[in-house]
């Protein structure tokens, strides 16, 4: 409500960056939290949605109407000019060419995917991405999929990456992360999943499964977009103030490539073989999320997969 009076008009990912990626230290919510919190504001009547420029907005509902008008013809503008010139085709690959970067700085490592001209123009148009091959062997990736990377371990064997340049939390349950697990599971590689933000809960439950995971807390903007972007970014605009330009990797990307996840492969491949079935059932749409994660969470406890009753009282469905 605050924000929303401060605003004016907002969309759901203005929300997200000023209560759950910003909001005051202890009281920050995630946003499978806002979501329904929102919805109920609107079934009360204390808030309002309005469809515009392919995109939902929200404001009080005692806001006068000349003043929302006003501040939403502004802000549907802007984000429109924020998708024009292919610019979520071009920061689409932003994140891909820092993490280019980055495994380029491990010595001797053996990948696949790459941009060849990245010296030859500008970020003002989209780069040549030459995929990795969507096989290992005599394993084939259905359809004309592809991973971001295809990274060779000395210990782990082949690692998987996919990088996802998104404003969005990436719950476990997104098509991202089945895609990924699909991908993954038929190609028998240990996933890597990078993202600008990514809740505990798909932390807590992928982890434990052998699922290498970061997040960069900054979606990456190409260079040339800086006009555009030092308005979306303002607190009065759309509030992403995360943006960060240009295609290097920082610190933190850099290590998590170059170290950490060198270091914890191996570890994360004898996971991610003991949970690659429930990987594979999920990622291919064969079981829905919430068998997926239950399943997950029974086996690293040691209990019964199919239910959470103690074995001395499982009842007897033959009774």
């Amino acid at each position: 409500m605050l924000v929303l009076q401060k605003q004016v008009v907002a969309n759901a990912r203005t929300l997200e960056q000023k209560i759950s990626d910003a909001g005051p230290f202890g009281m920050r919510i995630d946003p499978h939290v806002l979501t329904p919190a929102r919805n109920e504001l609107i079934q009360e009547g204390l808030v309002q949605a309005t469809d515009k420029a392919g995109n939902t907005w929200f404001h009080l509902a005692n806001t006068p109407a000349a003043v929302v008008t006003k501040r939403l013809d502004e802000l549907a503008d802007l984000f429109l000019k924020f998708q024009a010139n292919n610019l979520p085709g071009r920061y689409g690959q932003t994140l891909e060419i820092a993490t280019f970067h980055a495994l380029s700085e491990v010595p001797n490592l053996e990948f696949f995917g790459r941009f060849p001209d990245l010296n030859k123009h500008d970020d003002s148009k989209a780069y040549t991405k030459v995929e990795p091959p969507n096989h290992i062997g005599t394993l084939v990736l259905p359809g004309h999929r592809s991973l971001d990377f295809l990274v060779l371990h000395p210990d782990a064997g082949f690692l998987g990456i996919e990088c996802k340049n998104v404003r969005e939390w990436i719950y476990p349950n997104r098509e991202e992360i089945r895609e990924l697990l699909l991908k993954c599971t038929v190609l028998g590689c240990v996933p890597v999943f990078i993202a600008r933000r990514i809740p505990f809960v798909t932390f807590k439950l992928l982890n434990a499964a052998g699922v290498l995971i970061h997040q960069t807390y900054n979606q990456l903007m190409p260079e040339t977009a800086t006009e555009i972007v030092s308005v979306v970014r303002h607190k009065d605009m759309l509030g992403y103030h995360d943006i960060r330009l240009g295609s290097k990797p920082d610190a933190r990307l850099l290590k998590f490539i170059t170290t950490d996840m060198m270091n914890v492969a191996a570890e994360a491949r004898e996971k991610f073989e003991l949970y690659k079935d429930l990987l594979a059932a999920f990622g291919s749409g064969e079981i829905p999320y919430y068998v997926f994660a239950a399943k997950v969470r029974r086996r690293s406890k040691g209990q019964n997969e199919d239910n959470d009753w103690p074995a001395e009282e499982e009842p007897d469905l033959f009774d």
